[in-house]
């Protein structure tokens, strides 16, 4: 089954607020076996609703609507649907008693506004909203289904989970689907497409391959469509095909589905009872930032040390002064000492230091804005990179971390082999 979603609303289109349930709703659906094939905001204007809804019912079995059903003169939602499906607003006895039991509850008296909401189109089927004042309306026309649910997103949701889902489920029968996502940091994914070419070449038309990077992680997420019938042994295919890539970048692969780089290094401390601390200066606490927000992580991480002075560096790390005048902040020479100060500062197992240039200034010839170290370690080894990245201040930030995260789970990996 294949699914539309359009979203309805000037805010959406000027900025004002972010769409979040376009991706609530993807996720829902994708979740039950219906496939959404396109997403389209519109704005509040009739003609642009009734184009939209002409074109994705025309793409799509089912097409979800969410906003302009609120009382204002703005919500044309149920008025464009009523022109859209040739019907006319009737008035629903039983909803208007409820609307007025709502606001009594309230302590609210219903206006002449609030009371047009009890209208809806004669030909809909009307779909309760718990926790609003908007209903929902299910249409059906030669054989499509269209569903207008209201924008807020705790009533979409609440209608979506308590009405329409089982309605759907009971009434059709959808395919299972299957996600696997096999996580990787530290690799492009140009590379990562050119070592699992052959296998990529050679899946069945049921299992597709999707590359979903992210500055530095590169998310593999194998699909597999279905029947209840056929789900084992498909389960036991797309496992299968799982190792078969996972066998050809192993030292990138850090997990699976949902986990992070930052879990696993904090289950491997745990695991092995050790600790780790870090020492930024152009991240500014971003790898602090991203290893504590792992709950649990007071048993393993110790703290950070922010310098971005050569001053800090010098009192707090112990970077020599000739080191900084003679191979400057943004050198090799600096993180490994930044290293071995913090070590020595925290007594934890394990050290990052980084230190570079994010931008958008700053940058030399030799070291443009992008040029960033990176040493990790303990106390007997080390692991120091150059890395160059973008002129983009933000992505830098991210990419420095994700890296430095990347160096020390592949130490810690390295250190449990042996």
């Amino acid at each position: 089954m294949l699914a539309s979603i359009i979203t309805i609303g000037d805010e959406i289109l000027i900025g004002q607020i972010v769409d979040t349930n376009s991706a609530w709703l993807g996720q829902t659906l994708n979740q039950i076996g219906i496939k959404v094939v396109q997403i389209v905001s519109v704005s509040d204007n009739e003609q642009q609703i009734l184009e939209t809804l002409d074109k994705t019912i025309h793409e799509s079995d089912i097409v979800f609507i969410t906003g302009g059903l609120g009382p204002t003169k703005d919500d044309i939602t149920k008025y464009t649907l009523c022109k859209y499906f040739q019907t006319e607003l009737v008035l629903i006895p039983e909803y208007l008693e409820k609307l007025e039991a709502y606001f009594k509850k309230r302590g609210r008296t219903i206006n002449e506004a609030n009371k047009g909401q009890a209208y809806l189109p004669k030909n809909a089927t009307p779909i309760e909203n718990t926790r609003g004042t908007a209903f929902g309306m299910w249409f059906e026309k030669d054989e499509k289904i269209v569903v207008s649910m209201p924008g807020v997103p705790h009533e979409m949701k609440s209608m979506m989970q308590l009405e329409i889902l089982p309605k759907i489920t009971n009434r059709f029968e959808l395919p299972e689907i299957l996600h696997k996502n096999i996580m990787t940091i530290g690799m492009g994914e140009s590379i990562i497409a050119e070592k699992i070419a052959d296998i990529e070449s050679s899946l069945p038309a049921t299992i597709k391959l999707a590359y979903l990077p992210n500055l530095g992680l590169v998310r593999l997420r194998l699909s597999a469509y279905t029947t209840k019938k056929d789900l084992k042994t498909t389960t036991l295919l797309v496992e299968q095909l799982t190792q078969s890539i996972v066998s050809r970048i192993q030292e990138h692969v850090y997990g699976y589905d949902e986990q992070k780089i930052e879990e696993v290094i904090g289950h491997l401390l745990i695991e092995n009872k050790e600790t780790i601390s870090t020492a930024e200066s152009c991240t500014g606490g971003y790898i602090a930032s991203t290893l504590s927000s792992i709950a649990g992580c007071s048993t393993y991480y110790l703290g950070s040390v922010v310098t971005y002075s050569y001053e800090l560096k010098t009192q707090e790390l112990g970077v020599k002064q000739t080191t900084l005048a003679q191979f400057g902040a943004v050198s090799a020479e600096c993180v490994e000492e930044m290293l071995d100060g913090l070590l020595h500062k925290t007594k934890s197992t394990y050290g990052i230091a980084v230190s570079g240039i994010a931008g958008p200034s700053g940058g030399t010839e030799d070291k443009p804005v992008g040029t960033v170290y990176i040493s990790v370690g303990d106390k007997n080894s080390k692991l120091t990179k150059r890395y160059q990245f973008t002129d983009n201040r933000a992505d830098n930030i991210i990419y420095s971390t994700n890296m430095a995260l990347f160096m020390i789970y592949t130490h810690l990996i390295n250190k449990k082999k042996n």
